[in-house]
């Protein structure tokens, strides 16, 4: 059996808007995957969002839409009607899988619930992307991205941090925990599909997004348990310096809490005497009067250019980091040296660059294969293959390889 892509002949159903199923589907999708997305005939909240090219909004040119529906094929269906509903079960019949975000207020109404769909294909394995699950007293709470990430826990741990109370938490830009929903997502869907090859049937994958983001807390979470603390944000530290600087072209992160990554750096700086003071003795003095020490550093740094100094750092074992814009990691020579970019021919946007895949696999290579669907590109081959006997029709060469 020839296989040139790992996940060739898995065929994946996509319902929902924005990022968590359609990431989902597209780790599938990259792999080798068919999936049909299907949108409402208003198109996907996605393709609402930018960046656009030349800063024109267009359904079919949304950067975040290409981005995450790349090898995908699209139709258009309102699933709230019946006759959408009746293609949503017609794809499902023979799908191995659906990938979905729709709200669990909404599911019974778009025809989306796990025992209906199973009825007609035992095999199906449903992948539900939830705000808080299934089950509990909020699981039919909405919510976005930044109550996702506050409801997890994460935001509370980013921020100024102590000695900055008065600061609110935050968020990183764009849409972060759906990513991490997706990715649980994905994880648990491809698990589901290997049970399934021994028990023949298929079952129902529930993804809370809140657990998702709490389970990436890593120890600051075990740290209320076990010691009854609650972690400190990256703000003021115990131990310096541990913190970030601004140079003449950009920013740099140091880390010298050891002695003699100190004292290195201290030599790198040309040993200025307001070092040897003894409120900067040792790291903990350091940490104590970091308002003056970080101050005096700063001086010095800004004369530095970011790259000079890294590399400067390096050679004698000094623990720096760039700190990388969107445009260092655009034009990283060890990026593009792996071939981390991937650049495709999108009808209507033109040629476009986003990032790759994030693993390289010798054998069976992610690719991209086609791009992103325009809003209901595909509904004629769909449903012409569908008249055929099966909405899959133009897959018949796809091998059966998780079947």
């Amino acid at each position: 059996m020839k296989r040139d892509a790992a996940l060739n002949g898995l065929k994946i159903v996509e319902c929902g808007g924005l990022v968590s199923a359609a990431y989902a589907s597209k780790l599938f999708a990259d792999l080798g995957a068919e999936v049909i997305k299907v949108e409402p005939p208003w198109g996907d909240p996605a393709r609402l969002r930018g960046p656009f090219p030349g800063k024109s909004p267009d359904l079919n040119a949304s950067g975040l839409f290409i981005y995450l529906n790349c090898n995908k094929r699209g139709v258009t269906a309102d699933l709230a009607t019946a006759e959408g509903q009746e293609l949503l079960q017609a794809l499902v019949r023979d799908a191995d899988m659906l990938i979905h975000n729709v709200s669990p207020n909404r599911v019974r109404h778009l025809g989306l619930e796990y025992e209906g769909l199973a009825r007609a294909n035992p095999r199906l394995v449903e992948v539900s992307v939830t705000p808080f699950g299934l089950r509990g007293p909020h699981r039919t709470y909405e919510a976005s991205d930044l109550t996702l990430w506050a409801a997890g826990g994460l935001a509370y741990l980013n921020g100024a941090g102590p000695g900055s109370d008065d600061l609110p938490p935050l968020k990183p830009f764009g849409l972060q925990a759906e990513f991490q929903g997706a990715l649980n997502a994905a994880v648990a869907g491809l698990g589901a599909l290997f049970a399934r090859r021994k028990t023949g049937v298929g079952q129902h994958v529930v993804v809370s997004i809140q657990q998702c983001v709490a389970s990436i807390l890593e120890l600051t979470f075990e740290y209320y348990p076990y010691m009854g603390l609650i972690a400190s944000r990256l703000g003021q530290k115990p131990i310096q310096p541990l913190d970030f600087f601004e140079c003449r072209d950009g920013w740099i992160f140091v880390c010298c809490v050891e002695e003699h990554q100190w004292h290195s750096l201290v030599e790198l700086m040309g040993n200025p005497d307001w070092a040897q003071l003894e409120i900067f003795a040792d790291r903990l003095s350091r940490a104590r009067n970091w308002d003056a020490l970080k101050l005096l550093i700063q001086e010095w740094m800004a004369t530095q250019s970011v790259a000079e100094l890294y590399h400067a750092g390096q050679s004698r074992r000094i623990p720096l980091a760039p700190v990388s814009t969107m445009g260092d990691l655009l034009n990283s020579d060890h990026l593009r040296a792996r071939g981390f970019f991937a650049t495709i021919e999108q009808p209507g946007a033109g040629r476009t660059t986003f990032p790759g895949a994030p693993y390289q696999l010798s054998a069976t290579p992610w690719k991209l294969r086609r791009p992103a669907p325009k809003l209901g590109e595909h509904n004629q081959q769909v449903i012409e293959a569908m008249g055929r006997g099966t909405p899959w029709s133009f897959a018949a060469s796809a091998t059966e390889a998780t079947r």
